[in-house]
């Protein structure tokens, strides 16, 4: 596969217009790259004044699409899945243009591939810095026992609680960035801005667990973050709270409903196998650095 069958553009709708179909496709695959761009094509030019517009490219094999890539202004370079041979071609034409990826998140296979051959064609060290397993929802199992309560849908009221819960949920995660973010009061420029969340609450009123889950974009919904206070936990109110946002999801349309869990958390992994999510496939993120620094700052999607 020769690097010049891959076709890249700055043209957000253009490019969504070609290879739509294709991320549709595997939209439970494709969600973070569905989400991503989404959020590129939604909130336009970077008011900070960033050096470059993103930059997306499909691979072609002639009126077929492959795959597809995306790189953001921060240094971002996601990936659908890659073989080996078509990610050795595409960090070969990146180097070619001059680009120089910050990160590349990607399904484990594809984000190696990638890493390694970026070192090849750049001597850019690779350091792993983000690895989750992704679910999808396959039948839907409310938690035995159900605990006490009921799900509702967090409104302007709610904004304060939802920021420090969020925050509380990143220092679990140790995703810093976010957690600076936050600390500076910026939550537009959070990944957590543009998310819709729900509280698991007691017959009571009392808040105890809370889910967050993006726009349905190409059938798909994704869960994120679920956050439970310490004191609260144990008591399922988690997975009350995440069936409550995966039903809503299916009630709405969803085709596919996908969530990312830290392999290091087996409470969380088995909660969710237990309500109906099955695993799909892991994920991993590397950053790239010239002297192989230290490792970068978590992030979940």
């Amino acid at each position: 596969m020769l690097p010049d069958d891959w076709q890249l553009t700055a043209e957000t709708d253009d490019f969504l217009t070609r290879s739509g179909d294709f991320l549709r496709s595997r939209a439970a695959m494709h969600n973070t790259v569905l989400t991503d761009i989404e959020k590129l094509r939604t909130r336009g030019p970077d008011p900070r004044g960033a050096a470059f517009a993103p930059v997306f490219g499909r691979l072609m094999s002639g009126d077929e699409v492959l795959a597809v890539f995306y790189y953001t202004p921060g240094g971002r370079l996601g990936l659908t899945p890659l073989s080996v041979q078509q990610a050795d071609g595409l960090a070969a034409h990146l180097a070619d243009l001059g680009h120089s990826p910050a990160t590349v998140i990607a399904d484990h296979d594809t984000a190696t591939a990638f890493a390694e051959a970026w070192q090849r064609h750049t001597a850019a060290v690779p350091t792993p810095f983000w690895r989750t397993h992704l679910y999808r929802l396959g039948t839907p199992t409310p938690p035995q026992p159900r605990p006490d309560g009921r799900g509702r849908v967090a409104g302007p009221e709610d904004h304060e609680q939802v920021v420090c819960w969020c925050r509380e949920f990143c220092v679990a995660v140790e995703e810093q960035a976010t957690i600076d973010a936050l600390d500076a009061g910026s939550w537009g420029s959070t990944r957590f801005a543009d998310k819709h969340f729900t509280f698991w609450e007691t017959l009571d009123g009392t808040p105890v667990s809370m889910a967050g889950s993006t726009s349905m974009i190409g059938g798909m919904v994704r869960v994120d973050p679920v956050s439970t206070p310490a004191r609260f936990r144990g008591r399922g109110y988690a997975g009350a709270v995440t069936v409550e946002v995966s039903g809503a999801a299916l009630a709405a349309g969803a085709t596919d409903v996908v969530l990312f869990a830290d392999p290091r958390n087996p409470t969380s992994n088995a909660l969710y196998q237990r309500i109906g999510y099955v695993h799909l496939a892991d994920f991993t993120g590397y950053r790239f650095s010239s002297t192989g620094g230290p490792e970068g700052t978590r992030r979940t999607t």
